[in-house]
């Protein structure tokens, strides 16, 4: 079967990214464009660099998402003794791997003793190459050049972010996240794929406009994740261009662009019209559910930490 072309290039970056060693991380922050406080931030965490709360956003009418409850993060392998020891004091109960198999096998999640495992394979329905083909990509930057320069690495990011409401697979996947999410007893939990920001952001995305925080808002969290994966990842960055890659290449795979989340955002309206719709409809969430989320993540904001 011919590999779908989106998927042997998300699976290639996903693997180079598993197989480098991470570098050393430095907590560069892009100039804010309004007063966000903490919320956005890394927690901190130098091999994991991409480990954020989701909460501490303020609602359009007032109310404020909890924090301490819920966390986003790149993928929970090398993790260093200190920051292990720092995420098992976070008291996670589960944790929601959303990579594909040839993701996690080589790089599965290193967690403090206690904490549930789930596996949610988001893309499983999606095409999926060899690893041959895969390596092939990464050991021939002129052949990634030819297929991904001139802007079609970006062409092929915005339909993997349509993907994620149109398979089936990533349906099932985020739904079960979503309604495990809004069960008394199961938090603080996690959530993360591979580096943080594709199937992490649309999820993370997807619950915060469903609480209700600004749109601004919710495209300033996503786009933060360049703050923390670019510099991360900055060897294998440099490794590809010196043997000729095209930078805008890594930069369209491993950062993220506002165009992304948007061509999803545009998705789920075309197919299901509002955020509420897209549960209902597309996740099989009803309006019980719903607020069952928004009870179980929404606060005043005296109380966000409770």
């Amino acid at each position: 079967m011919k590999a779908n072309r989106t998927q042997i290039i998300l699976a290639a970056f996903s693997i180079a990214l598993t197989l480098s060693a991470v570098s050393a991380w430095a907590d560069t922050q892009s100039p804010a464009k309004f007063e966000r406080g903490h919320s956005g931030q890394s927690v901190g965490l130098a091999s994991v660099a991409n480990l954020r709360d989701v909460g501490g956003y303020r609602t359009r009418d007032g109310l404020v998402v909890r924090t301490k409850l819920l966390y986003r993060s790149n993928q929970l392998s090398r993790i260093s003794p200190d920051d292990l020891k720092k995420i098992a004091a976070l008291g996670l109960k589960n944790d929601y791997d959303l990579r594909t198999a040839s993701e996690r096998e080589p790089a599965p999640d290193e967690l403090p003793p206690g904490v549930n495992y789930v596996w949610l394979n988001v893309l499983v329905d999606s095409g999926q190459s060899g690893p041959a083909q895969i390596m092939k990509l990464l050991q021939n930057p002129k052949e990634a050049n030819a297929n991904l320069g001139g802007g079609k690495a970006e062409a092929m990011m915005v339909k993997a972010y349509r993907e994620f409401i149109t398979l089936p697979s990533a349906r099932k996947a985020f739904r079960q996240l979503f309604v495990d999410l809004g069960k008394e007893g199961d938090l603080p939990a996690l959530f993360h794929c591979t580096t943080g920001k594709d199937r992490t952001g649309w999820a993370a995305a997807t619950l915060l406009s469903l609480l209700g925080v600004p749109e601004e808002v919710i495209l300033d969290d996503y786009l933060r994740s360049n703050d923390y994966i670019l510099p991360a990842y900055q060897k294998t960055i440099d490794a590809f261009i010196k043997a000729g890659g095209d930078p805008a290449i890594t930069q369209a795979i491993l950062g993220v662009k506002a165009e992304y989340l948007k061509a999803a955002f545009d998705e789920m309206t075309s197919k299901y019209g509002t955020i509420e719709d897209y549960f209902s409809k597309a996740l099989e969430i009803d309006s019980a559910g719903q607020r069952a989320l928004r009870h179980r993540f929404l606060t005043h904001a005296d109380d966000k930490d409770k």
